[in-house]
């Protein structure tokens, strides 16, 4: 039972997208730039540059998005597609398992249409470099047969703008990344940019909250508006099953005891891994690999979904030697009731 419990923590703090939760954020999802919240630089800069490509009647250049998940990759490549009024062809990396599955979609696409790849990085090799062509010059080179035989085929392409999003831009080879013409990065969000997501969706689902609520839920949102509308979810069915339907701060506070997330979003997970770090490894440095058997969690895991947010609330650094965990931690962790001990290594700083 409390695998289970610690389970269901981990889906509602994950940045994750979950299966289930793809139309739920379609609903939410803003069409326009001017209805994106947060992420003002990065709007800025796009849209003097769709605003160019309109005026030059061409298709905008090739864009990059990276950034942790949840931040919202996918929804800026919808906006980025109505505010150019295009069509959007979306797929991911680990889908084209083969060149022609590339080659059927690059050739169906129309002048100014939109081609979103996401997590690039997973692309294979062959298709990578299919792509480069097709990227530069709009055009599809084609092998036809095998041995001596074999030639090239060129077909000419409409010319399309692709967008790539990724998590990991460190994966990416230099020269895929060379040919976008725009790199965005998606940062974190500000508590009062969490706020302003959480109003939005709420109306959007007809959800009743008063403003302590919003705040509360702004806080344990992990900057993150996937988690922000997901943890909204969750207090909607709350309020529904154990209220009146309306989302009060007393309500809000029980829902979030009881999905074990604190006051600033760390869940179970997050917990045990500041606990084994300290109590385990005497706050460290440990490395990722013996920290993720230490706490039972795939090594990826730990990386991409905890990690980030732990470095960026300060509870963890990254040192040449390993993870250690930071004096917040520690302070955090005796406030919320456990042991923090193992002496203060001298190593957290």
């Amino acid at each position: 039972m409390l695998e289970r419990d610690e389970q269901l923590t981990e889906e509602i703090t994950s940045p994750i997208e979950q299966d289930e939760e793809h139309s739920f954020e379609t609903t939410l999802r803003p069409r326009t730039l001017e209805e994106f919240i947060g992420q003002g630089a990065l709007k800025e800069e796009l849209s003097i540059f769709m605003e160019a490509a309109k005026s030059r009647e061409e298709p905008l250049e090739h864009v990059l998005l990276y950034g942790n998940p949840g931040l919202g990759k996918t929804t800026l490549a919808h906006v980025i597609a109505q505010e150019m009024g295009s069509n959007i062809r979306i797929t991911s990396g680990p889908a084209l398992e083969r060149v022609g599955d590339l080659a059927a979609i690059l050739s169906n696409l129309k002048e100014g249409d939109i081609l979103f790849i996401d997590e690039i990085h997973r692309l294979n090799k062959l298709i990578e470099e299919v792509l480069y062509p097709a990227m530069e010059d709009y055009v599809l080179d084609i092998v036809v047969g095998k041995g001596p035989t074999a030639r090239t085929l060129r077909l000419n392409l409409e010319r399309f703008t692709l967008i790539g999003a990724t998590t990991r831009l460190s994966l990416l080879s230099s020269p895929l990344r060379d040919r976008f013409g725009a790199t965005h990065q998606l940062s974190f969000y500000t508590q009062g940019e969490i706020a302003a997501i959480i109003r939005r969706s709420a109306g959007l689902l007809g959800v009743e909250m008063d403003e302590h609520s919003v705040s509360h839920l702004a806080a344990r949102a992990r900057q993150t508006p996937r988690i922000a509308n997901r943890l909204l979810k969750r207090l909607r069915d709350f309020a529904q099953v154990k209220g009146d339907g309306v989302v009060t701060e007393p309500l809000a506070c029980a829902a979030f005891q009881m999905m074990g997330v604190d006051e600033i979003g760390l869940d179970a997970v997050d917990r045990r891994i500041l606990s084994a770090i300290i109590e385990k490894f005497r706050g460290g440095p440990v490395g990722l690999s013996t920290l993720a058997a230490a706490t039972q969690e795939e090594l990826e895991t730990i990386e991409e979904v905890y990690e980030p947010f732990l470095l960026q609330t300060g509870f963890l650094e990254r040192t040449p030697r390993g993870r250690v965990a930071t004096r917040l931690a520690y302070r955090h962790l005796s406030a919320k009731g456990g042991s923090a001990s193992g002496g203060g290594h001298q190593t957290i700083l």
